[in-house]
């Protein structure tokens, strides 16, 4: 399937509430992200902290094109695409 600006808005659309968790663990930083589809929109919240003292952090963000994009080609085939 061609992920268009049309198809990728459609999906979007009709997985509302979708969510994933991931988590990353590396060598000087720990971090969990949570991707929620709501409103037409990725939402991606990232949180964790780094090795450095203090260094917590908590962010929440709309999805540019391009990571909507790599998000639901990597998840496609846990969506709903009936119609696409």
């Amino acid at each position: 399937m061609h992920l268009t600006r049309e198809v990728r808005q459609q999906l979007l659309h009709q997985n509302e509430d979708f969510e994933v968790n991931t988590s990353y663990s590396g060598k000087n930083i720990t971090e969990y992200r949570r991707y929620r589809i709501t409103a037409g929109e990725l939402h991606i919240r990232s949180s964790g902290k780094t090795s450095w003292a203090d260094s917590r952090f908590d962010h929440e963000y709309v999805a540019t094109d391009e990571q909507t994009h790599r998000f639901l080609r990597e998840h496609l085939a846990a969506l709903n695409a009936d119609g696409l």
